[in-house]
């Protein structure tokens, strides 16, 4: 039974190391580009001041445009897996959000900017209400640039733009009636809403004619706001594991990981630990699987150390393209192992290994550290303080 459980615990470990380091590399790509501020704010400008105006059209994608357009079935779907990248068909705006796999990783990372400038200037102090003489402060300007306005003393730069990746529903509602007493009050708001066609006016249109007073309509726009925020962090998730598919993906080829070759090293680490128990009754004969490890005329006891100087969980790493050796003494010895590599990429022996690894890094690490405590028995510190 000790042969399964360490079979157990070392896949374990193997995918949960593998696991963190494709949720780091995730986090790394997200911070780097600011992925959840320009989702959040490419929310905010599609809700608050309508979609992205499209004015200019590359001819390349004007050109595949017309061509999907002359073919029916096949067209459409050509269409729809480019529909982050082609004009839209009915008018000349289009969603800042992605809507396909091309678009996550193409029009958030790569596309136009949707957050607002970073401004080291502090929310207005005083409002100005409009009156009949005076037309409303800062009317023609988007309404996301008024609420950024508002939220600037959360805010610090990120390459010259916002980093605010979330915003608190009651914040955003306090914001919203902060402008909307800069027009008058909220039938002044909801006026200008209409007349710039902004997709925020039919939600608030539809709370602020059931009659109800300033509280209750500042608390409906809350919850409508928070409802909205759940939606938008399920579908942030919903992309987010589109990434990390990828890059599961990209890691498992890169290690060129094996599951099911990794997991017989195991075992047979498992044996040659017990051939060396067996060696001090039964002899040098003991040593004979080890022996097939060595290179013809090795010296036995120079090959069986280095043979378990390597355990398995070692050897995860040294199918990589570049790898590196840390002798006992003097430098480490990078070395190049790009062929090999490449053999193992193309050896159909090993696709269903490298299958069953992008399964398993699917899981996450958080499943995966779970299992290695249920496996071992660790108990995490909450448990502990919760039982105490």
């Amino acid at each position: 039974m000790s042969y399964y459980v360490d079979l157990a615990i070392g896949l374990v470990l193997a995918f949960l190391l593998l696991s963190l380091l494709v949720s780091g590399l995730n986090e790394g790509v997200v911070r780097l580009l600011g992925i959840r501020s320009k989702f959040l704010w490419a929310y905010l400008r599609d809700t608050l001041d309508g979609g992205e105006q499209i004015q200019r059209v590359n001819g390349f994608v004007r050109w595949l445009d017309r061509r999907a357009r002359g073919v029916t079935a096949l067209g459409r779907r050509f269409r729809s897996t480019l529909a982050d990248l082609l004009p839209p068909l009915r008018n000349s705006t289009r969603s800042r959000l992605p809507a396909t796999v091309l678009g996550v990783f193409i029009k958030l990372p790569f596309g136009k900017d949707p957050r607002p400038k970073f401004s080291p200037s502090p929310a207005p102090v005083d409002i100005a209400p409009a009156t009949a003489e005076q037309a409303p402060a800062h009317q023609g300007e988007p309404f996301t640039d008024l609420l950024h306005e508002r939220l600037q003393e959360i805010d610090e730069a990120r390459q010259g733009k916002t980093s605010i990746a979330e915003i608190p529903p009651s914040r955003f509602s306090v914001a919203l009636l902060e402008i909307a007493s800069e027009r008058g009050g909220v039938d002044g708001l909801l006026a200008e809403l209409k007349r710039l066609d902004s997709p925020l006016y039919r939600p608030l249109a539809g709370l602020w004619k059931t009659g109800v007073d300033l509280e209750t309509f500042r608390k409906g726009v809350e919850e409508w706001f928070d409802g909205e925020m759940e939606r938008l962090t399920v579908l942030y998730r919903r992309y987010v594991r589109v990434a990390v598919g990828m890059l599961s993906l990209l890691v498992t080829l890169l290690f060129s990981m094996d599951s099911l070759e990794y997991g017989k090293t195991l075992l047979n680490d498992g044996a040659y630990r017990s051939a060396i128990a067996a060696f001090a009754e039964q002899g040098e004969e003991a040593l004979a699987p080890i022996k097939d490890q060595c290179a013809p005329g090795a010296d036995t006891y120079e090959c069986v150390t280095e043979v378990l100087s390597t355990p398995a969980f070692v050897k995860i790493f040294t199918h990589a393209p570049v790898s590196v050796e840390i002798p006992g003494t003097g430098t480490p010895v990078w070395k190049w192992g790009g062929g090999d590599w490449w053999d193992r990429l193309r050896s159909p022996s090993h696709w269903p290994g490298f299958l069953l690894t992008l399964v398993a890094l699917l899981f996450g690490s958080s499943f995966w550290w779970d299992m290695l405590r249920r496996i071992t028995g660790l108990k995490s510190k909450a448990t502990n303080t919760s039982q105490g």
